[in-house]
C-alpha cells in the first residue's frame, strides 16, 4: 500500500514517514500543495494524508482540486484546527476523515486501516489457496506455516494478492512499491519475484506466483502459459 504524506512541518513529516515505513507502507512525502497535486497526477496512491496549512495550495483547496479530477483516493485531513466548522468543511469538500493535531499515531493507523479496507469486506486477511496474508498482524502463512518475508517481499506479495488473477506489469509494481527515494536497478523486480517464489512456492505442489512473459506477473491457483503471437 502506497501513501502520500503532504505536510510542511519537517518533524511531523519525518515522524509519519518513519512510522508508516515500520508498518510496511510505501511512503512519499512532499511539503506543498503544488508538488502534491503533481505527484497525485503522476502516481498511484492508496491513501493521502493531507495537512490543511501547507504552502502554495492549501489543503482545503487541494482536496477540492483532487476531487474535481474524479480522483476518489481516500484523504485523511491533518490539522491543528479542531472546530466543528473546520471538520464539516473538510468533509464537505471531499475528505474521508479528519484528524486534529496532536494525534496518537495508533489512532492514525486505525483510521488509515479503515480507509484502506475493501468496502466489500470487514477483514484485512487476503487469501488464495492455502496462502494467507494478515495485513493487521503483518503476517504471512502457507498451509498454516509462518513465512518470514522482508518488507519489500511482504509488500510485493500484498500487491499481488490485492490483484489476484490479474496480470500486473513491472511498471505497475514499480509505481506502487517503490517510493521517490528508492534507487532501483532494472532487474530488481525479477529478483524480488524470485525470492518471493522461493519462499512461497518452493515446498508446495500448487505454484501460485507466475511469470507471464512479456506482460508481467500474476498470483493464481491456475498454471499459466501464454504465447505472444508476432
Amino acid at each position: 500500500m502506497k501513501i502520500l504524506v503532504v505536510e510542511d512541518d519537517i518533524k511531523i513529516s519525518t515522524f509519519l514517514f518513519k512510522g508508516l515505513k515500520e508498518e510496511k507502507y510505501i511512503v512519499d512525502c512532499c511539503y506543498d500543495g503544488e508538488e502534491a497535486f503533481y505527484l497525485i497526477d503522476t502516481n498511484q496512491y492508496d491513501l493521502i494524508l493531507l495537512d490543511v496549512m501547507i504552502p502554495c495550495i492549501d489543503g482545503i483547496t487541494l482536496c477540492e482540486k483532487i476531487r474535481a479530477t474524479g480522483d476518489t483516493t481516500p484523504i485523511i485531513m491533518l490539522t491543528a484546527k479542531d472546530s466543528i466548522e473546520d471538520k464539516v468543511l473538510g468533509l464537505n469538500i471531499g475528505a474521508n476523515d479528519y484528524l486534529s493535531k496532536p494525534f496518537s499515531f495508533d489512532e492514525l493507523l486505525a483510521r488509515i486501516k479503515v480507509q484502506l479496507r475493501d468496502g466489500k469486506s470487514l477483514t484485512n486477511i487476503l487469501k488464495i489457496a492455502d496462502l494467507q496474508l494478515d495485513s493487521d498482524k503483518k503476517s504471512v502463512t502457507r498451509d498454516k506455516k509462518t513465512i518470514k518475508l522482508s518488507s519489500k517481499e511482504y509488500m510485493l506479495l500484498e500487491y499481488l494478492l490485492l490483484n489476484k488473477e490479474k496480470i500486473v506489469s513491472e511498471d505497475m509494481i514499480n509505481n506502487v512499491l517503490w517510493d521517490m527515494d528508492d534507487n532501483t536497478a532494472s532487474n530488481v523486480i525479477s529478483v524480488f519475484i524470485y525470492r518471493l517464489r522461493k519462499k512461497i512456492d518452493k515446498d508446495s505442489d500448487i505454484k501460485l506466483i507466475h511469470t507471464i512473459r512479456g506482460l508481467g506477473y500474476k498470483i493464481s491457483e491456475k498454471e499459466w502459459t501464454l504465447k505472444i503471437l508476432k
